[in-house]
């Protein structure tokens, strides 16, 4: 009868134990996403077809940042489709673009800043949809999107 109520009592005590470690690292990790502050280009800005886009932005993530993801698009047909370079029918083309950056990876915060993103001469004048993604190490993501105009009228940033 010891026998029977040491194994109890064993079995009851090792049932709790390994209930109290696996409900103890029960965590769901970090899920707080990312957070962008994109500065330039601004929602509305006209950009000059034919020049680089002055990108500016500050990212920061409570844990560590992976990368971010920059895609333009244009926005006049209706319904329109995302990321196809589409003709316009004259001798431009829609302007598609979409690059991935991993140069953020490990930080918690960094301000970004370059000319990278060329807009070619043959681009179609008119809106276009920027959208800026940012991951974090633990894969949550946010995004921020604007609307741009291209223009051979556009603006130049001279830095």
């Amino acid at each position: 009868m010891k026998t029977n109520i040491k194994s109890l009592l064993l079995s009851i005590v090792s049932l709790a134990v390994f209930s109290f470690i696996f409900t103890s690292c029960d965590d769901d990790g970090d899920t707080t996403p990312p957070v962008i502050n994109l500065i330039e280009p601004e929602d509305g800005d006209v950009l000059k077809i034919g020049s680089d886009i002055h990108f500016d932005m500050e990212l920061s993530d409570n844990e560590t940042l992976k990368s971010y993801k920059v895609e333009i698009h244009e926005n006049m047909s209706k319904p329109h489709d995302h990321g196809n370079s589409l003709k316009s029918g004259s001798d431009t083309e829609y302007f598609s673009y979409q690059n991935t950056w991993l140069d953020i990876e490990g930080l918690r915060n960094t301000s970004v800043h370059h000319h990278q993103i060329v807009i070619p001469e043959n681009a179609t004048p008119g809106a276009y949809h920027m959208v800026v993604y940012c991951f974090d190490s633990a894969g949550n993501e946010s995004h921020v999107a604007i609307n741009i105009e291209l223009s051979h009228d556009g603006e130049v940033h001279e830095h």
